[in-house]
Formats: structure tokens, C-alpha cells, sequence
């Protein structure tokens, strides 16, 4: 698909719109059956698809899969958890523990800041748990060819999963070319080396309508999820938040709830609302608030 600005700047308007559209509507929908939508401008068409009560399921992707929603038993959620230490000050020691948690109630992964990525690859060597960093964080604010080459640097020291922030100034200035660009170059990046890549949004200072423009931004760039927050942002992930997100990107990418998660009950709402991934300091605390259930 073309990538200049005008491109993109239809897909967003398009698929926004219809996606508002949808939202505003579904209580009111009295539809008995699925029914999509065809919007085109200056050449460029966009179907978007919605089930019988006006939920979005697809804005050119697949009907969303029965999977997602639902809630894993207890002892499985800790393989969602990305098991997060990013503060300023956190010592070698702090995040040496950090990956012993990690192994020891087999998390997804440990999320930490770049300067601390060859440490814990060391530490969780020939384990399943991957490393996770943070580029462009916390405010996104950076040159896109500066996360690019701030990403190139994590993957050989060691990282597998990235976690960028958006430009947030651009996507508000609808300058959705840099925004696209930003995530581009990290993506290709990462993908070269086989890494996954999230993109956290910072939903907290979003309009829904840029939160909407942000999902289908990452979604273009090929990335693999989309996350909420930094949590350094003034708010995290919230249940409408989830449920948003996942509405506009389908069923094919992830979506990651990070920012405020701090019992088992947040994570299980959480999931409900569509993610699948959980980016949490107190993943240790969300796994044993369900070991009642689970024996865990």
C-alpha cells in the first residue's frame, strides 16, 4: 500500500469516521446481521465491517476469532505478563531479581530500559522468557532515525521485543507521515532480526479519534502490537481504552494493557477487554492475587 501523506492521512479519515460511526451507534443498532461499509476519496477505498449490534470487525482485516476476550486460567496468565522495572534509579541488583521473578513464575518477559538489556540477556540465557526495551521512552520525542539506531543497538545487546513511543506531538498535529515513518524504521529494524515490536501509544493524552488514527498508524507499519501507555504519562491502560484498541486493529495484532495493572483482577478485566499482553511492575503480586483460584 502507498505511504505518502495524503494516503494515509484518507485511511485515517476514512477509517476513523466509520469507526466513530460504529461506536456512537451500537447501542442503538438493530441490525439482524454483519454489514460493512465502503468509503472512497480521490481513488483510495476503505471497507470497514460491523457485527449485528454495530461493533467494529474489521477495517481491512479479518472477523475477530472467538479467542480473544477470554479470560486464561490463572496459572497461564503470568506467560502474558511483561514484567516491567523502567524507574530512573533502578540498580543492577533490582533488575537481576527482576529476572529471577521472571523465571521463576515463567512471565512473558522482563521490560526494562535499554542500559540494562545485556544484563538480563545474560541472566536469561537458554530460558523461554525474552527481553524487552524501550525506545524513544518515555515521551517519544525523539528523531525517528534516533529510535531506529536506538533499537538496532538494544537487539544486539541482546534485546527480542521493543517497546517504542510514538512521536505523540506529530499524531496530534495530524502529521501522520512522520508518525508512520517513526514506527517504519523501527519495525524493519526489529523485523530484520526477528524482534517483536509494540507501540505504545500514550493513551492517557489522546483524543479517541487519535487513539483510533494511532491504532491504524501501527497497524499499517507492520508492527505487531499496540500498547497503552508508559506509565510516566499521567494515566494507564483502561478497560475502554483495551476494547477500543482492539477494536480498530482486529484480531491479528496484539494488544498490549500496560500502566495501573496491579492485581489479578486488573489483568482479568484486562484480557476481557481484548489484551494480550500485560505490562505490569507488579506482575509477582497479579500472579499470586490468583493463586486462590488456580493453586498456582
Amino acid at each position: 500500500m502507498p505511504t505518502d501523506t495524503a494516503t494515509i492521512e484518507k485511511i485515517v479519515e476514512i477509517v476513523t469516521r466509520e469507526v466513530l460511526i460504529a461506536l456512537a451507534e451500537q447501542e442503538q443498532s438493530q441490525a439482524n446481521g454483519d454489514h460493512c461499509t465502503v468509503e472512497c476519496a480521490e481513488g483510495l477505498c476503505v471497507q470497514t465491517c460491523f457485527d449485528r449490534v454495530g461493533k467494529v470487525v474489521s477495517a481491512g482485516a479479518q472477523r475477530l476469532t472467538s479467542g480473544l476476550g477470554v479470560v486464561p486460567p490463572a496459572e497461564h496468565i503470568a506467560r502474558m505478563i511483561d514484567h516491567t522495572l523502567l524507574k530512573p534509579d533502578a540498580t543492577p541488583d533490582q533488575i537481576a531479581q527482576l529476572c529471577y521473578e521472571a523465571r521463576k513464575y515463567g512471565f512473558a518477559s522482563v521490560c526494562v530500559n535499554p542500559i540494562h538489556v545485556k544484563l538480563c540477556a545474560e541472566l536469561l540465557k537458554n530460558t523461554p522468557v525474552k527481553v524487552c526495551t524501550v525506545i524513544g521512552f518515555p515521551l517519544g520525542a525523539t528523531a525517528p532515525d534516533v529510535k531506529a539506531f536506538e533499537a538496532q543497538k538494544a537487539l544486539d545487546d541482546g534485546a527480542t521485543e521493543i517497546d517504542m513511543v510514538i512521536n505523540i506531538g506529530a499524531l496530534k498535529a495530524n502529521d501522520y507521515e512522520l508518525v508512520a515513518q517513526d514506527i517504519r524504521g523501527v519495525v524493519q529494524v526489529a523485523h530484520a532480526r526477528g524482534a517483536l515490536v509494540k507501540v505504545i501509544l500514550e493513551t492517557a493524552l489522546l483524543t479517541r479519534e487519535e487513539k483510533i488514527a494511532a491504532c491504524l498508524l501501527a497497524k499499517e507499519a507492520g508492527a505487531d502490537f499496540v500498547k497503552t501507555s508508559t506509565g510516566f504519562g499521567g494515566g494507564g491502560a483502561t478497560v475502554e481504552d483495551v476494547a477500543l484498541m482492539r477494536k480498530v486493529v482486529g484480531p491479528e495484532m496484539g494488544v498490549k494493557a500496560s500502566g495501573g495493572v496491579r492485581t489479578f483482577e486488573d489483568a482479568q478485566k484486562m484480557v476481557e477487554a481484548g489484551a494480550t499482553r500485560i505490562g505490569a511492575s507488579a506482575g509477582v503480586k497479579i500472579v499470586q492475587g490468583g493463586a486462590g483460584e488456580s493453586g498456582y
